[in-house]
C-alpha cells in the first residue's frame, strides 16, 4: 500500500524570521490524521532569515537530526558542542536525559535552508550526545546513500547513531539515475522528496511531497529530475 501526501497538504506556519512547512502536527499545527508514521515524528522544513534563530530550549529522550540544504546552521548546546552545519552534513543529537541548544543563521544576508527531523528512539534516559558527519554529494549521486542507523555495524561502516530502530538514507537523482531498495513488509517506508521529481513505485512526486509505504517489498525510485530525496526505514 502507498498513499502519496502532496507538499500543500503539510501544515504551514509563517512567524517572519521564520517559515516552516510541518509534515506532522507540530507546535501549532494538529492534524490526528498526521501525528508520526512509525517512529518518526517530525519533519520541519524550515527557512531561517539573516541573523535570526532559536533561542535555546531544551529536549529529553529524542533523536534530532539537522540536514542542511542551503546557508549554514550554527548549533550550541549544554554539552559543549559549538558548530556550523553546513549543506552535505547530517547531524544527531540524541536528547536523552536531557539536553539545551540553540540554533541560529548568523549570515548577514542568507537564509538557512534546512529539515529538522525526530525520531522516537528505542531506548530512553540514556546520556545525550552529539554526532555530525559529511556526505558529499557524489556519494548520494545515483544511488540511496545510508545516512544514519540505529543498526551497530552500519555505524561503523560510516552512518551516524541513532538509538532507535530505523535507518535514514539520502540520494541525489535525474535523468536515467535509478534506485532499488529491498522492503521488509512487516515495517513502514517513508520517502520524503526534497526538491525535484520523482517517481516512488509508479507514482509522481514533486517538491515537498512524501511517499508513505506499508506491507510493500520493494521500493523503486525512477524518472528523476533534479530530484534530492530522503528515504526512512521505520519500525512498525
Amino acid at each position: 500500500m502507498i498513499q502519496i501526501r502532496k507538499s500543500k497538504e503539510r501544515g504551514y506556519a509563517d512567524h517572519g524570521w521564520l517559515k516552516s512547512y510541518h509534515s506532522f502536527s507540530f507546535a501549532g499545527y494538529y492534524d490526528p490524521k498526521h501525528m508520526s508514521f512509525g517512529s518518526l515524528r517530525v519533519i520541519n522544513e524550515d527557512r531561517i532569515a539573516p541573523g535570526m534563530g532559536f533561542g535555546e530550549h531544551g529536549h529529553q529522550d529524542m533523536e534530532i537530526i539537522s540536514y542542511v540544504l542551503s546557508g549554514n546552521l550554527a548549533h550550541k548546546d549544554s554539552m559543549g558542542n559549538v558548530k556550523g552545519i553546513p549543506p552535505s552534513d547530517v547531524q544527531r543529537m540524541s536528547a536523552g536525559t536531557g539536553v539545551r541548544h540553540s540554533e541560529f543563521n548568523h549570515a548577514p544576508s542568507q537564509e538557512t535552508h534546512f529539515l529538522q527531523i525526530w525520531i522516537q528512539p528505542n531506548v530512553r534516559g540514556i546520556p545525550p550526545s552529539y554526532e555530525q558527519k559529511t556526505f558529499a554529494s557524489d556519494t548520494k549521486r545515483g544511488k540511496l546513500k545510508l545516512v544514519a542507523s540505529g543498526d551497530a555495524a552500519e555505524q561503523a561502516a560510516g552512518a551516524v547513531t541513532i538509538h532507535a530502530d530505523a535507518k535514514l538514507y539520502a540520494g541525489l537523482f535525474d535523468g536515467v539515475e535509478t534506485a532499488q531498495l529491498t522492503l521488509d513488509p512487516t515495517r513502514k517506508t517513508y520517502v520524503h522528496l526534497i526538491k525535484g521529481e520523482l517517481e516512488v513505485n509508479g507514482q509522481s512526486l514533486t517538491g515537498g511531497d512524501a511517499a508513505l509505504l506499508e506491507a510493500e517489498t520493494l521500493l523503486a525510485l525512477t524518472k528523476a529530475k533534479g530530484a534530492e530525496v530522503l528515504v526512512f526505514d521505520l519500525a512498525a
